[in-house]
């Protein structure tokens, strides 16, 4: 008896992993990309290239655009809190070590997320 491995219209089950997991569909294209035994390919070079990258390294624009926000809002932040200080009003200490804190750790984390190639 064969089974179907999709389901038809009546049928509610769930789809596996290999149809719906992105992880499983990055590694599959790695593994295809990365097969270079094969000289007839008809993919282009440099998109051959930047699939490589992006499997190697996924996510890194949502990731940049991350840091960026939370660095921008920590620096806000420790500007509001340097004007108040100026401007005489009482600062916690430890409010202004966490926000320096947070500034520092999403700076670094900006500095190691940057691109290593030229």
């Amino acid at each position: 008896m064969e089974l179907n491995h999709r389901p038809t219209g009546y049928e509610s089950v769930a789809l596996p992993l290999s149809y719906t997991g992105t992880r499983i569909k990055l590694l599959t294209l790695f593994l295809f990309l990365s097969n270079s035994n094969k000289p007839e390919s008809n993919l282009d070079p440099n998109l051959r290239a930047r699939l490589l990258k992006e499997t190697k390294n996924p996510y890194r624009g949502l990731r940049r655009v991350i840091w960026v926000a939370l660095f921008g809002s920590a620096a806000l932040g420790l500007f509001i809190m340097l004007t108040n200080i100026i401007a005489g009003d009482t600062v916690s200490i430890n409010d202004l070590a966490i926000q320096s804190s947070a500034l520092a750790i999403l700076a670094f984390l900006l500095f190691k997320d940057r691109s290593k190639e030229g």
